[in-house]
């Protein structure tokens, strides 16, 4: 069967609608419609990545999710009029973040994310609404680790993806043996098994973990940078970045901010900061 030119024109209109309407857009798809994070939560929904083995920051329990950037999360959503209920959870591992904001599969990402130069590159950010210091986790009975230069010769372990350990590496042991596993879990099952020495990365994380583990590790408590720890998004969604600095700086005005923290890493020994000043503007 033949067509005439004027059907055929109007047939690859019409497919090339459909595709348009089934993904593809600019700055992500999460929730599905809209080019960014303020018209998709007009929908009522929105998907968020955030850690699922991180104690005190973002945690997968058998009854939900708790820690710090979950309750972050939880607070810009409902400015945005999200309900917690309408909040679908994504793991966002290390390594993985860049990809998922790329791909569309999350609207924001909530996961001990550090704003740098190269990230930035890829994503957009806003915040940070918490500037931690990077540390070392060693076991409790370790007495030989008591900062990054004491690392030379021996075992650290970070995630992929994370900036933590290499930092070590290029500024403080050169002759440390650096080990990359997928999560922080598996760094501290080596740990515990003597695989491997330390882990580094942010002082709050940390915490998280050594609360967790009672007489298993110990922080060394010495922070030897200064993390940026911000709300990621898609590249070109500045609307959304200024609506999420907008709901920040309303969580940390209205003491919202210092609540969330205290309760999810008070416990832990972590020194609880004053509210950072925003500055991805």
């Amino acid at each position: 069967m033949r067509f005439s030119k004027g059907l055929r024109v109007g047939a690859a209109v019409a497919a090339l609608a459909v595709l348009a309407a089934c993904g593809g857009g600019n700055g992500g798809s999460g929730s599905g419609g809209g080019n960014g994070l303020v018209d998709r939560a007009k929908s009522g929904k929105l998907v968020v990545g955030i850690k699922f083995d991180q104690p005190g920051m973002g945690l997968k329990t058998p009854t939900g999710y708790t820690g710090f950037d979950v309750d972050v999360a939880k607070y810009i959503a409902k400015e945005l009029g999200v309900e917690e209920s309408g909040i679908t959870w994504k793991e966002a591992p290390s390594a993985q973040r860049e990809n998922l904001l790329e791909k569309g599969d999350v609207d924001m990402i909530t996961a001990t994310y550090s704003i740098t130069e190269d990230r930035k590159k890829k994503v957009n950010f806003a915040g940070p609404y918490l500037t931690p210091g990077q540390d070392l986790l060693v076991r409790a009975n370790d007495t030989s680790i008591t900062g990054p230069e004491s690392l030379n010769g021996k075992k650290l372990c970070s995630v992929k993806g994370s900036t933590s350990a290499k930092a070590v590496k290029d500024k403080f042991a050169q002759q440390a043996q650096l080990q990359e596993y997928g999560g922080y879990s598996e760094c501290l099952s080596g740990l515990e098994s003597g695989a491997i020495d330390a882990v580094s990365t942010d002082d709050s994380i940390l915490a998280g973990y050594a609360a967790a583990n009672p007489g298993k590790f110990k922080l060394v408590g010495k922070p030897f940078t200064k993390e940026l720890i911000g709300v990621g998004l898609a590249k070109s969604d500045t609307a959304g970045r200024d609506a999420v600095n907008k709901a920040l700086e309303k969580m940390m005005t209205s003491g919202a901010w210092k609540t969330a923290l205290e309760k999810n890493l008070d416990k832990s020994g972590y020194k609880i900061p004053e509210p950072p000043q925003i500055t991805e503007k």
